[in-house]
C-alpha cells in the first residue's frame, strides 16, 4: 500500500512538472496573450467612440448609433478573443467550441427568450422614425418624455420626474400615443353653467378669453365650443382649441389656465358654475314645527 501511494505521488510531481515546464514554455505567448486582451478591450472602447462620432453625421437615430456602436465594441473585443486562442496555439479548442457553438446558442436561446425578444425589440425601436429621444409619448398606461432607448428598455421620465422602464417588447407590441409628433396639441375642456345663463353670451365670452389668450388661436373660427346637453345641475358644453406644443404637460398646463381665465369671466358677468344639488319635494300638508318637536 506504502509503495503505491508513493508510486501515486512521484506521478503527480512529475505530472506538475511538466505542467510547470509548459508554463515557462508558454509563458511569453501568456503574456502577449493577456497584452492582446487588454489592448482589445481599450480598443473597442475608442472604436465605439470613433464609430459614434462618424454616425453622428448621418441621419440614423441615436439610439440606432448607440447600438451599432455597441455590436462594433462586440466584434472588436471577439476579434481579439480569436486573436489570443491562435497566440496560445488553442487551434483545437476553437473548433471544438465553434462545433459546441449551435447547441449551446439553442440552449441560450430557449433560456433567454425574454431577454433576446427585448433586444431584437429594442432594434426595432430604434429604426421607427416616429419614436426618439425627446418626444412625449404614452404607452403601456406610463407617459412621459423618451429620454433613452437601449436593447433592454424604453426609459421616460414622467411628470413627477419619476423615471419608468418599460421593456422594449411592450413597446413594440402595445398602441403608442407621440405628443410630439404633430407641431400642435388639442386643449380640451369641459365645463357647465347654470339653467339661467345666456348661453349665447356664454359662448361668446369663452371664446373671446381663449383667443386674446393663446397666441396660437387667431382668430375665433379656431375655437370649437359645443354645448353637449342638460345635465342635472347645469347645461355642459365642450371647449376645443390648439396651442403649439407638442408636450402633455403643456397641454395640462394650458387646460388649467384656461379654466382660471374663464372662472374670472364668469364671475365678473355673474354666470355662475353650478355644483351639483338635490331638491326635495314636501307635501303640502307636511308640517316642519310638528315634526321638529317630536324629534
Amino acid at each position: 500500500m506504502y509503495d503505491q501511494l508513493v508510486e501515486a505521488w512521484n506521478k503527480m510531481l512529475a505530472k506538475l512538472e511538466s505542467w510547470l515546464d509548459a508554463v515557462i514554455v508558454n509563458l511569453p505567448n501568456l503574456i502577449i496573450a493577456i497584452v492582446v486582451f487588454i489592448i482589445a478591450l481599450i480598443a473597442s472602447k475608442y472604436v465605439s467612440k470613433l464609430v459614434l462620432k462618424l454616425l453622428d453625421r448621418s441621419n440614423l437615430q441615436r439610439s440606432m448609433k448607440k447600438v451599432i456602436a455597441k455590436l462594433v465594441s462586440i466584434v472588436v473585443i471577439l476579434l481579439g478573443l480569436f486573436l489570443i486562442l491562435g497566440i496560445l496555439n488553442l487551434g483545437k479548442a476553437l473548433n471544438t467550441i465553434l462545433a459546441g457553438a449551435g447547441v449551446a446558442g439553442l440552449a441560450v436561446g430557449l433560456a433567454l427568450q425574454g431577454a433576446l425578444a427585448n433586444t431584437y425589440s429594442g432594434i426595432i425601436l430604434s429604426y421607427i422614425k416616429n419614436l426618439k429621444y425627446g418626444d412625449w409619448i404614452e404607452t403601456n398606461d406610463y407617459e412621459g418624455e423618451v429620454i433613452d432607448i437601449d436593447l433592454r428598455a424604453v426609459t421616460i421620465k414622467q411628470v413627477d420626474n419619476n423615471l419608468v422602464y418599460i421593456p422594449n417588447k411592450l413597446v413594440v407590441e402595445n398602441p403608442i400615443k407621440n405628443y410630439s409628433t404633430t407641431s400642435q396639441s388639442r386643449v380640451i375642456l369641459e365645463c357647465g353653467v347654470g339653467y339661467e345663463s345666456d348661453l349665447r353670451m356664454v359662448k361668446k365670452l369663452t371664446v373671446d378669453t381663449v383667443v386674446n389668450h393663446f397666441k396660437a388661436v387667431e382668430k375665433k373660427d379656431d375655437v370649437l365650443f359645443l354645448w353637449k346637453g342638460f345635465g342635472d345641475s347645469s347645461i355642459n358644453y365642450e371647449l376645443r382649441f390648439w396651442i403649439n406644443s407638442t408636450s402633455a404637460l403643456e397641454v395640462a398646463k394650458a387646460k388649467s389656465e384656461t379654466m382660471m381665465l374663464i372662472k374670472d369671466v364668469y364671475d365678473k358677468n355673474d354666470i355662475n358654475i353650478p355644483f351639483p344639488i338635490r331638491t326635495l319635494d314636501f307635501p303640502k300638508e307636511f308640517n316642519f314645527a310638528n315634526n321638529s318637536g317630536e324629534s
